[in-house]
């Protein structure tokens, strides 16, 4: 085999294990190997440099400064982004693109808005030939000697049929633990620290030196396309899948929805994780997925119209850690939390913050008495962003978790395949027991009034609950003679306790805190199956096969009612009396005229809460849906309806109001 032979086939070789590491994240070889076949190749390219090409593996280390940046047009403009802070105002955008395509079905896409540096790449044949900044949209700066030193974005795209012209669009980072090592050296070297990932990442792209910017580790995310000839996908959804293909890192979390509304549920629960990521966000952005959709949509002079970005306040302070304790949840997950010295953030004082599992503690390298970075983006509690290592003056031992439950302490075990390590002693921990009361209790629940922690706690510890079943054997007296406590307040706890056996099936299912099941999922389970009895007897394929549970759902609500507590559970629950249908229907419930019809209700309600009119629907015999679709019989619309109304009025479903309602429920009575 010839040299020229040996250094092609090396060079293959490392952008295998390039895609591999960046792109698939399934590293196949150790550093150490990689960075052999690395000097392999750069021996061979010392004995022929004139076989040494700009797209060579060897070439991302940097060479020299340039002397300046050049500028240079963008053949499509990067035009910016729309967004908003409001999740009302989110609705309405839904409903003006709704209404920009009449009688066609918008799919939808919701990803990261990674806070970096934007970046266009422009690769020809393959090659990359020029990377830019934004710069006004218009022009940019030619940073292609930077971009060239980040090892995710490849010199030579994978495959023999790539695009002969792919101008791409991304984001350019840094990592958290990146900056902490940054941060570190810069302590070393006597220099002040950076405060965050954003603005290291801005210096560092524009830098005339690319070895500096070899140095820190910069990394790529891409999330659109430029200019383009030869590209294959028709929607985002498969432009992502085609970036991954030639070796291109796409945007990570993407998730597509059939409608807005679903895209806009899972924005929700995707900020409340945001935690979890090494890099720093700044808001999600929903995208309509079809390319031809998005061509009749158009621009305006500033930004697309397809696209808006859903963005948060971020808040950030800098404390110090004092202690990290452990609590214990009701389903025995044991998460540490972090006691701060307090510190105000958002107009807030905070003193605690989760630290989620004993893996985020060592990926961030938590420690008493550390200066950490605290975050607060919108609504969603404090988390520690990172560790500022470079202010640790002393060597503080690493938090030692505990390896027994530190409530009853039973030796405590790891999930398998996941990251919670857990309590097992489900019946006999009584911080699990304190935990599963509290939430037994709570509105959406069985709504026990009167039931708070203090209560729980002396409940508890005085051994007088130990199982759901003990709530509704508890006597005024009892109750009285708690500390605090007195008569009247006994007798009220009894009646309300007396009350809540009649919430329904959906109500107690969520209130079992069965592992996996919320509140929606148990409203599932619960229309689904009808009763307790046909739930447990069902196997775990039917029950995985319902809307909104799947495989992870059904395996935990078959192993709880199979086990001997879920069975003990339900016949101590169906001892006292706890009602263990759905939709019961008494004298004062009415007939079932809503039999067969489907509800959605939206807006803010002035005669009803949500939960009400749900519920009246439920126990009338009807179905309260989350999504409108053409199946759907009625629209119940408050005050300030978002997206759900827009589509019911595309598809022309009718809307009524909260009066209208009721005169259908007088109506169909009367008929019955």
């Amino acid at each position: 085999m010839s040299v020229e032979q040996d250094i092609e086939q090396l060079r293959e070789k490392i952008r295998y294990h390039d895609r591999k590491y960046y792109v698939e994240a399934s590293p196949e070889i150790t550093d150490l190997e990689y960075d052999k076949l690395i000097d392999q190749l750069k021996d061979l390219e010392a004995k022929r440099p004139d076989l040494v090409t700009p797209d060579s593996p060897t070439q991302r280390i940097g060479d020299a400064p340039v002397p300046q940046l050049e500028q240079h047009e963008h053949r499509v403009p990067m035009l910016s982004i729309d967004n908003t802070y409001s999740l009302d105002e989110l609705k309405k955008y839904g409903e003006r693109i709704a209404k920009l395509l009449p009688d066609e079905k918008i799919a939808w896409v919701v990803e990261l808005k990674i806070d970096g540096v934007a970046v266009s790449i422009l690769y020809e044949n393959g090659v990359m030939t020029r990377a830019l900044t934004r710069g006004n949209g218009t022009v940019g700066d030619d940073i292609t000697h930077n971009v060239r030193t980040i090892a995710d974005a490849p010199l030579r795209l994978i495959g023999d049929d790539v695009p002969p012209q792919l101008e791409v669009r991304g984001e350019i980072y840094m990592t958290n633990a990146d900056l902490v090592k940054l941060n570190e050296k810069q302590a070393e070297a006597g220099l002040p620290a950076y405060k965050n990932t954003r603005n290291v990442t801005a210096g560092t792209i524009r830098l005339l030196d690319p070895r500096i910017s070899a140095e820190r580790n910069l990394r790529l995310f891409c999330h659109g396309v430029g200019y383009a000839e030869g590209l294959k996908a028709t929607s985002h959804s498969e432009f992502l899948q085609e970036l991954n293909s030639y070796g291109l890192p796409a945007t990570p979390f993407v998730k597509s929805f059939l409608d807005f509304d679903s895209a806009i549920e899972h924005c929700q629960g995707l900020i409340e994780s945001l935690h979890e990521l090494e890099f720093e966000v700044d808001g999600l952005v929903l995208k309509v997925d079809r390319f031809d959709q998005r061509a009749k949509l158009g621009s305006t002079s500033k930004s697309p119209r397809w696209l808006i970005a859903y963005k948060f306040e971020k808040y950030e302070a800098t404390t110090k850690v004092n202690n990290i304790e452990v609590q214990v949840g009701k389903t025995g997950a044991i998460t540490p939390v972090a006691i701060l010295e307090p510190v105000e953030l958002a107009e807030t004082t905070v003193s605690r913050a989760s630290l989620h599992n004993a893996e985020e503690i060592v990926r961030k390298d938590v420690r008493v008495g550390d200066v950490v970075v605290v975050e607060k983006a919108g609504k969603i509690i404090p988390h520690i962003v990172r560790t500022e290592k470079h202010e640790r003056k002393e060597d503080l031992p690493p938090f030692p978790f505990p390896t027994e439950c530190p409530s009853c302490g039973t030796a405590v075990v790891k999930d398998e395949g996941g990251v919670y390590i857990r309590c097992p002693n489900w019946q006999g921990c009584p911080a699990q027991i304190k935990e599963r009361i509290r939430y037994f209790a709570t509105r959406n629940a069985m709504d026990i009034e009167g039931l708070g922690d203090k209560l729980v706690d002396m409940l508890v510890d005085e051994d007088l609950v130990k199982t759901y079943g003990d709530l509704y054997h508890l006597t005024a007296d009892q109750i009285a003679a708690l500390p605090r406590m007195g008569k009247k307040s006994g007798e009220k706890l009894v009646a309300a306790a007396e009350g809540s056996k009649s919430r329904g099936l959906a109500r107690l299912l969520n209130a079992l805190s069965i592992r996996h099941v919320g509140a929606r999922g148990a409203e599932r389970l619960a229309e689904h199956f009808g009763n307790i009895e046909a739930l447990m007897a069902a196997s775990q394929e039917e029950i995985a096969e319902i809307e909104d549970i799947g495989e992870v759902i059904a395996a935990s609500v078959r192993e709880f009612f199979q086990s001997e507590f879920g069975k003990e559970t339900v016949e101590d629950l169906r001892g006292v009396g706890v009602q263990m249908e759905s939709a019961k229907r008494d004298a004062d419930s009415g007939p079932a005229v809503l039999d067969g019809m489907t509800f959605v209700v939206t807006g803010t309600l002035q005669k009803f809460t949500r939960d009400e009119i749900q519920e009246l629907i439920r126990l009338r015999g009807g179905k309260a849906s989350g999504s409108v679709s053409k199946k759907t019989n009625y629209v119940v619309a408050g005050e300030n309806a978002g997206s759900k109304l827009a589509k019911a009025e595309s598809l022309g479903v009718p809307v009524i109001s909260e009066d209208q309602f009721e005169e259908l429920l007088a109506q169909l009575d009367a008929e019955a």
